[in-house]
């Protein structure tokens, strides 16, 4: 009999509701009278179904407009640009993109790429245009016009429209689970960094690549994971789990002519850009090149252990690789490589074959575990992937205190900098930045337990196989696996989560 999920099915199915499945939103729901009761008749309806207006859905995409919203609050002291005696720091609202406009040279009418090297991927610096040029030219018809506030007042609507977007993609996704997309819609760091740089971008195209995906459309899909890459390149990640997925579902034409649109999506964005400007648009990559270790990465945390168990005079591992970086680019890439064989492995060897977003939090999650360069808006590409791949508060809430820490301290170092008086120890900044890595690679473990003991999986205790699965949800493992997979499949009727 057929696994395979269809919209109609998702709707006939009921709500999770998480005071109920989520054993720590079942314990704080004790201090609100206790779990959801059996007689909430009107909360308990089929998705989809519901007469109230105040649904999940709704109030779900209503607070993420209330973080975002928030958000701006939070930002706005540094919204005219006057950022003086290092207003930027003490009130924790540095953005990028503010700063940019003025560093990329947008308030001059500059052209990206044409007229001036971009640091990022040309979407991103498509979108600096498009948005910059315009506010560029209203100012220099009304002069008395904030610019730069302007610009970024509308990167934020923008962005913003993305974050909600991404809200909504979520809810698509777990019409059986809404609540789950309230991870995302609450979390401390959509309010801290939603507006820091531009990846919300990069967020909003993977999310809606991934829906298609969900939909059968592989070549949508493959086009907007193409577009998602050139923005960031991270998106272009998730093609691997696919691939790999396919291979074990023996539904590779799909995921070929996915990963073939994305590649061509990507080329036919980038030509523009680096055809006639090859040298503005090569200085993404002689950067990503030349960096050394950054703030807050695990080779800082070894140059930090380096300074402390070292002997004078003499240069620790990770201090040799910051002055050779090279060698750090190298291992960096070798080490992500070796991970990325390690998920293949897992997909290709786990008792039943893993959810999409199981492996494409993983991929994502090594990616920047071994990056020399780990900058504080990167949470923003775990958000949706973690809330996809695991959706259990406790662990996730651990990992957004520990972010939190970790902005709090960022910000510190950053003034220490600006005013050459240090805020705190630098053991602090490390702590936090080594609690940042820790929780990360604790919620790795907990999707590789779920993959290996699908029985826990919260999603599959809802869902019968893989609702973001697209053709491999449902499908049946290739005949050849059968020769070297460790044991036989699990069967694919639903499965209870425990606890």
């Amino acid at each position: 009999m057929s696994t395979q999920s269809t919209p109609d099915t998702d709707d006939a199915g009921t709500s999770d509701h998480p005071s109920r499945s989520d054993g720590f939103v079942r314990g704080v729901s004790g201090l609100i009278g206790g779990p959801l009761g059996d007689h909430a008749v009107a909360l308990d309806r089929p998705a989809g179904r519901e007469r109230r207006f105040w649904t999940a859905a709704r109030i779900v995409l209503a607070l993420a407009c209330l973080t975002l919203a928030l958000h701006w609050v939070q930002k706005s002291p540094c919204q005219d640009g006057a950022w003086q005696n290092n207003v930027q720091y003490t009130r924790f609202c540095y953005t990028d993109v503010l700063a940019l406009y003025y560093a990329e040279g947008l308030n001059e009418g500059k052209v990206p790429y044409r007229d001036h090297p971009v640091e990022y991927p040309v979407l991103t610096g498509y979108f600096m245009g498009a948005l910059g040029l315009p506010v560029h030219a209203l100012g220099s018809d009304d002069p008395s016009i904030n610019q730069g506030q302007w610009f970024y007042n509308l990167n934020a609507l923008v962005l913003g429209a993305l974050a909600v977007a991404t809200v909504a993609v979520i809810l698509a996704l777990r019409r059986r689970r809404p609540w789950d997309a309230a991870l995302f819609a609450l979390a401390p760091a959509l309010l801290l960094t939603a507006t820091v740089n531009w990846d919300l971008l990069a967020v909003g195209l993977a999310a809606f690549g991934l829906l298609a995906w969900a939909k059968r459309r592989p070549v949508v899909a493959g086009v907007l994971l193409g577009l998602a890459g050139a923005a960031k390149l991270w998106p272009l990640f998730l093609l691997g789990p696919l691939l790999v997925l396919a291979l074990r579902a023996n539904r590779l034409r799909a995921a070929l002519t996915a990963t073939g649109a994305a590649v061509v999506a990507a080329i036919v964005v980038n030509l523009p850009a680096a055809v006639p400007y090859r040298e503005n648009w090569d200085r993404f990559f002689e950067l990503s090149d030349e960096r050394d270790i950054d703030w807050g990465t695990l080779w800082y945390i070894g140059r930090y252990l380096d300074g402390k168990v070292g002997n004078a005079g003499q240069l620790g591992p990770f201090e040799w690789l910051n002055a050779n970086t090279p060698t750090l680019n190298v291992l960096t890439y070798a080490l992500f490589a070796l991970a990325c064989l390690g998920v293949a492995a897992l997909a290709l060897l786990a008792p039943r074959r893993p959810r999409l977003a199981q492996l494409a939090f993983l991929v994502v999650a090594a990616f920047l575990i071994f990056s020399k360069v780990w900058s504080q808006q990167f949470v923003l590409w775990l958000l949706p992937l973690a809330v996809l791949a695991r959706p259990r508060w406790g662990a996730f809430l651990a990992w957004q205190v520990a972010e939190v820490c970790y902005f709090a301290a960022f910000y510190g170092e950053l003034l220490g900098v600006a005013t050459g008086r240090p805020v705190f120890p630098e053991g602090v900044f490390v702590l936090a930045a080594t609690l940042r890595l820790v929780t990360v690679a604790v919620l790795c473990g907990l999707v590789v337990r779920d993959v290996l003991r699908p029985r826990r999986d919260p999603v599959r205790a809802t869902y019968p196989d893989d609702p973001d699965g697209g053709v491999l949800d449902g499908a049946p493992d290739a005949p050849w696996l059968d020769r070297w997979r460790r044991g036989p499949a699990l069967p694919a009727e639903p499965l209870t989560a425990a606890g």
